[in-house]
């Protein structure tokens, strides 16, 4: 077993800066959230939803057609586009701080093809999902500041071995991720890791088994995309992102209990477990 630093809620806090009095939206980065294919468009809004909420400047949006009329309805303050090729979106590709990719995805030939150009624009990317089901069949290298974000079936098909695997020695399959990916790894489950070449592994003091439920995995990119784009340290971003997802998803169960803990509450506790300090 390699040894680990537990990451809690008040190292978390004291690492977020506190904003200026003078900010504005440009300080704050933005966010590109690709995925949404055919019938998976919640995926993405629930992805757009979190960034929002852990404090882009900016999000977008890039999805199928059929979903753009009711994520601007869900979340007016996100940018949507319709995207039939990858050429739709490529001055916005170019212009995104991070880009966070998988939500919902899908793995056809859209899907596919908008994977490829994200890759190729070299920006930092927060790939999950379907995402890295694609990569796990066709790996090649991530842009520098990349973070991936798999749950234990994910991560074995990414390694090449069974999932049982994966959950005997946790952390060495979240190092093995890092290493082979050339990226900052989350490995989500009970005590979720998160490590990086050269860093000391940290492992998430938080979290319940009431976030076992659909779209919690499309708030944590969400999460990590927006700390990664407010231009924190990719590996501070992952793990600072990891352990408030856990502590929202604590406090809702704290109020209402695990049973019927959905993404969407977990995404409003957001702004309650940042640190609640005025500006400078």
């Amino acid at each position: 077993m390699r040894p680990f630093d537990l990451a809690t809620l008040a190292d978390a806090q004291a690492r977020i800066p506190q904003r200026p009095r003078d900010a504005h939206k440009g300080l704050f980065g933005h966010v590109l959230c690709i995925g949404g294919g055919r019938g998976m468009g919640g995926a993405l809004a629930l992805c757009v939803e979190a960034a929002l909420r852990a404090g882009a400047g900016r999000v977008s949006a890039a999805t199928r057609a059929e979903h753009v009329a009711v994520l601007l309805a869900r979340r007016p303050e996100c940018m949507v586009h319709a995207v039939e090729s990858p050429s739709d979106i490529a001055e916005l590709m170019a212009s995104a701080d991070v880009i966070a990719i998988g939500p919902g995805l899908g793995r056809d030939v859209w899907a596919k093809s908008l994977l490829d150009a994200a890759l190729a624009t070299r920006r930092p990317l927060v790939i999950d999902a379907d995402a890295l089901t694609l990569i796990a069949a066709d790996p090649r290298p991530l842009p520098a500041g990349s973070v991936i974000t798999p749950h234990p079936g994910e991560a074995a098909r990414l390694l090449g071995i069974p999932t049982d695997e994966v959950q005997a020695n946790r952390e060495d399959a979240a190092q093995t991720l890092a290493d082979r990916y050339h990226c900052i790894a989350v490995l989500k489950g009970h005590g979720t890791l998160v490590a990086a070449t050269g860093e000391r592994t940290r492992m998430v003091d938080g979290g319940n088994p009431g976030m076992a439920s659909a779209g919690m995995g499309d708030a944590l990119t969400g999460i990590v995309s927006a700390l990664c784009a407010q231009h924190q340290d990719a590996f501070e971003a992952a793990w600072i992102g990891a352990v408030l997802h856990a502590a929202a998803g604590d406090a809702v169960c704290a109020m209402q209990g695990e049973y019927g803990l959905l993404a969407s509450d977990l995404i409003a506790a957001l702004p309650s477990v940042f640190p609640q300090r005025m500006s400078a």
